[in-house]
């Protein structure tokens, strides 16, 4: 199905889980104007079900748009699949501790679940897909539907907010350079990643804390998933296994609102490397398929080169693009790997909800939503 012919027709009916949460809130607004999505049902806690989803979110509304005035006055309904019977597509901003079981449940009541929970990421049957990095592994959805036994429901993850912004220069080194050897990446993530109400304004303000529990792990491991490839046979991945990745990881909560900031330093197992130069070009030429068959919410450039000795920055960078592409600088020769840069992702938009709805439009794109 083609991006033009899925736009003209009617659209797709789908439903939000979380939907009061930080990240439903994103969601929402993504979705309450979207082209070819109509949102038609709203999911959260028992305690928020059965109320107009403005007097839901009341008080706990943290955006600085509004709620949507077409969103405001919809029910609110318990996260139960009975409730989105009507839906072709179910977005998932749950918690990981409720996601597990109730995107279990929604994919065998036969719904695409497009989920930004933790819970599948280390699944072997589901894809775990960086929308401007690796489409392409959602071939697998056939052989998990056969697996688990459904005939439409299935689902697809994206990753976490701090991976996913590094993957898409290291993506974009790879296909042009060869296989990466050593990656070192040191996070500087906005207190937003921490949901509501997150940390601590005492732990927080005038400090760096340098533990985010699980998340060096998670770029550690889900860097390998994400950069390699589907097997031929389209039923398992092969988790960079001819060229091992070697991902060392430092995370660090900080004083910032949105936007997660980090120092990757990387060598290749290709010589002789190549020169930075040659790296600024590779990235801003860097082109992906979600550009390429014009999904609604795919950035114009995936990945923006900044020349000034000081950028990116969080307050001035983090919502070019909307959020959707992703931003590099400091672009140098490393002294101990072969070259080192900065990048900065907007960790709520293309780190969460916007790869899940764009991961969405792509399966529309490529039919797997038929």
């Amino acid at each position: 199905m083609s991006v033009a012919s899925s736009s003209s027709s009617q659209k797709l009916k789908v439903g939000l889980l979380g939907a009061t949460g930080t990240v439903g809130q994103r969601f929402i607004l993504q979705l309450a104007a979207h082209p070819q999505f109509e949102l038609a049902a709203l999911g959260a806690s028992s305690s928020s079900a059965g109320k107009p989803y403005i007097q839901a979110v009341q008080g706990r509304w943290k955006q600085i748009r509004r709620v949507p005035d077409n969103v405001a006055q919809m029910p609110v309904y318990e996260c139960k699949p009975e409730h989105f019977a009507e839906c072709q597509v179910v977005f998932s901003g749950l918690d990981s501790g409720p996601a597990g079981p109730v995107e279990d449940a929604f994919r065998k009541a036969e719904l695409r679940v497009f989920s930004n929970a933790k819970n599948y990421r280390t699944d072997p049957l589901c894809p775990l897909v960086v929308p401007l990095v690796n489409p392409e592994h959602m071939q697998i959805l056939p052989y998990q539907r056969q697996q688990v036994g459904t005939k439409k429901g299935f689902i697809v993850t994206n990753a976490n907010c701090s991976t996913t912004g590094i993957v898409v220069p290291l993506k974009a080194l790879e296909a042009k350079f060869g296989p990466l050897d050593k990656i070192l990446v040191n996070t500087m993530q906005a207190i937003s990643g921490a949901g509501y109400p997150g940390v601590s304004s005492l732990d927080i303000l005038d400090n760096v804390v340098p533990f985010i529990s699980g998340e060096e792990e998670k770029i550690e491991w889900e860097t390998a998933k994400i950069l390699g490839g589907i097997k031929s046979d389209k039923t398992a991945f092969d988790y960079h296994e001819e060229h091992p990745l070697k991902v060392s990881a430092h995370c660090n909560r900080v004083p910032v609102i949105d936007g997660h900031m980090e120092c990757v330093s990387v060598s290749f197992k290709n010589r002789p490397a190549p020169s930075v130069e040659q790296v600024k070009k590779c990235l801003e030429e860097f082109t992906t398929e979600a550009q390429k068959i014009g999904v609604h919410s795919a950035p114009k450039q995936a990945i923006t080169v900044h020349e000034e000795q000081d950028r990116p920055q969080p307050r001035l960078d983090r919502d070019w693009q909307n959020g959707a592409g992703v931003n590099v600088g400091r672009v140098r020769e490393c002294p101990v790997f072969d070259i080192k840069f900065v990048v900065l992702s907007n960790n709520v938009m293309i780190g969460a909800a916007t790869s899940s709805v764009m991961n969405a439009e792509i399966a529309l794109a490529k039919g797997f939503l038929s």
